[in-house]
Formats: C-alpha cells, sequence, structure tokens
C-alpha cells in the first residue's frame, strides 16, 4: 500500500506545481522555492514526518523534503547550541542532497551534449 500512497502524494505534488506553472506567471524557480517553503511549513506543523511516514519515498524525493531537512536541521541546532545553532546546523541533513546534486551534474553534463 506504501507504493500506492507513493505514487499518488508525488503525482499529487507534481500536478499541483504543473497546475501553477501554466495558470500563472511563476517561472519553475519560484514554484521550487515556493515547494521548499510549503516542506519546511508542513515540517513545522508535523505532518511531513507523518508523510514521510506514510508514503516513504513518495515524500522524500520531493523537493519539499528539502524545507523539511532545513527546518529540522535548524531546530537540532537550536536544541543542541541555542539560537547560533540555527545557523551553524542549518545545512548538517541536507548536505549530502545538495554535493550529490553537483557532482551528479557535473557528471551528466560531461557525459551528455545539449541539442540545438
Amino acid at each position: 500500500m506504501i507504493y500506492v500512497w507513493s505514487f499518488t502524494l508525488a503525482g499529487l505534488v507534481c500536478m499541483i506545481g504543473q497546475i501553477i506553472l501554466d495558470n500563472t506567471k511563476l517561472t519553475a524557480g519560484h514554484i521550487t522555492s515556493l515547494f521548499t517553503v510549503i516542506g519546511a511549513i508542513l515540517s513545522f506543523c508535523g505532518i511531513y514526518s507523518w508523510l514521510i511516514e506514510k508514503c516513504g519515498a513518495g515524500a522524500t524525493i520531493l523537493i519539499m523534503n528539502f524545507g523539511h531537512m532545513l527546518f529540522t536541521s535548524g531546530m537540532i541546532g537550536y536544541d543542541e547550541i541555542g539560537i547560533l545553532g540555527i545557523f551553524t546546523d542549518l545545512l548538517c541533513k541536507s548536505s549530502l542532497a545538495i554535493v550529490s546534486a553537483i557532482v551528479f551534474s557535473f557528471i551528466f553534463a560531461i557525459l551528455f551534449k545539449p541539442r540545438d
């Protein structure tokens, strides 16, 4: 059943993003930022952890998960150090995702050539 929930959540988020892209003047960058903020807000409300538990990879591969990771890293830093911990530990959980995106983008840019 987790596969059904995973596909449903990811498809729903993609559908919402496509509707926003088609019907507004927002660019893909704006929508990405919007979904990141929505992920942080859902994490603040305690909903995103439940979505990860219920939907598995369907919730962790979305850009909303980046907002969730930023929020949880900031809260871990706040709990350990205090107010400065928000800034020192902000990228603690998401650094692997950022570095892997950069490395894989570089590799694919070398391997494949864009068409005109």
